[in-house]
């Protein structure tokens, strides 16, 4: 498993790299701040994805509400890139929207596609007492 997240963080590192300059080229800004320290849901959309736009409209009004939302900031990230830098993700995300939580940048957990109003606070909450340090 590490050698695969070695392995995915050296391949988005370098998109990443190849990105900020194309995009620095272009005058279209830099590519999205590292995930950083701590706990962080990295978001994985897609322009016109139906699903996402719904997660838009049911959940990012109220998502900082939530005590899982103040324990994971939110990070967004599009399908096509680019990606913070120094992220070790188990695998590259293929379906929008994905939400990845993140631990100093490398990922604990994932959720594929939007689970739904009703579901998705549970869910990320499962996912962060997964995540949670033993015996902590």
């Amino acid at each position: 498993m590490q050698a695969r997240r070695a392995f995915l963080r050296l391949g988005l590192g370098g998109a990443v790299a190849a990105m900020t300059a194309a995009r620095a080229a272009l005058g279209t800004g830099p590519a999205p701040q590292a995930a950083g320290p701590g706990l962080r849901l990295l978001m994985v959309r897609r322009r016109g994805c139906a699903w996402c736009a719904l997660w838009d409209r049911e959940i990012a009004p109220v998502y900082r509400d939530h005590p899982e939302g103040r324990a994971a900031p939110l990070v967004m990230v599009d399908a096509d890139g680019p990606f913070p830098d120094g992220l070790a993700l188990d695998r590259i995300p293929w379906l929008t929207p994905s939400f990845i939580l993140l631990r100093d940048g490398i990922e604990i957990a994932r959720i594929e596609g939007y689970p739904g109003a009703r579901d998705f606070f549970p869910a990320l909450a499962r996912m962060q007492r997964a995540a949670a340090p033993a015996g902590g």
